[in-house]
């Protein structure tokens, strides 16, 4: 995908961010229109989109924060960024199940790593399903083991990237 553009969120974007995270995550786990709308607000700096011929395909977002675990609150409420948090979180990455296994995520994470690394962060932070455990730790997550979270009802493991 040549013509793949990664870039920050606009405000005009949260609709079609809406529905990608409706198709990629079950209703209990999915964020909707308001969160998002919010976390544009709040944490611009920490979210991009994927777009590829005018189209948004894919985004990865989460704020920045002291706590050493990313904890359900932070999904909820927008308000518990904090702008010089020495952490930064991943929310989401979603990608459309039409376009996977063609290195979009991929990028999506190297270019929020990057970011995190270029602001002085000290770790990214993550909670993720036990079969995307291999996944995260290709790009150099550890896998700190099962994770306090209940968001969704679903199991999750916390996951660090020391930068």
């Amino acid at each position: 995908m040549s013509n793949l553009l990664i870039r920050g969120v606009r405000y005009d974007d949260v609709v079609q961010i809406a529905a990608i995270e409706k198709i990629c995550f079950p209703a209990a786990e999915a964020a909707g229109q308001d969160s998002f709308a919010a976390r544009i607000a709040a944490f611009p700096d920490s979210f991009f989109v994927a777009e590829f011929d005018g189209a948004i395909i894919g985004f990865i977002n989460g704020c920045a924060t002291n706590s050493p675990v990313l904890y359900d609150e932070l999904f909820h409420d927008a308000t518990q960024h904090l702008p010089d948090g020495e952490n930064l979180t991943v929310f989401g990455l979603d990608v459309l199940p039409e376009c996977r296994r063609q290195g979009i995520a991929a990028r999506l994470m190297r270019h929020f790593i990057e970011t995190a690394r270029k602001n002085g962060k000290k770790r990214v932070l993550l909670t993720c399903k036990e079969a995307l455990v291999p996944y995260y730790a290709s790009f150099g997550y550890k896998n700190d083991g099962l994770s306090a979270s209940t968001h969704g009802g679903a199991e999750w493991f916390d996951m660090t990237l020391t930068l």
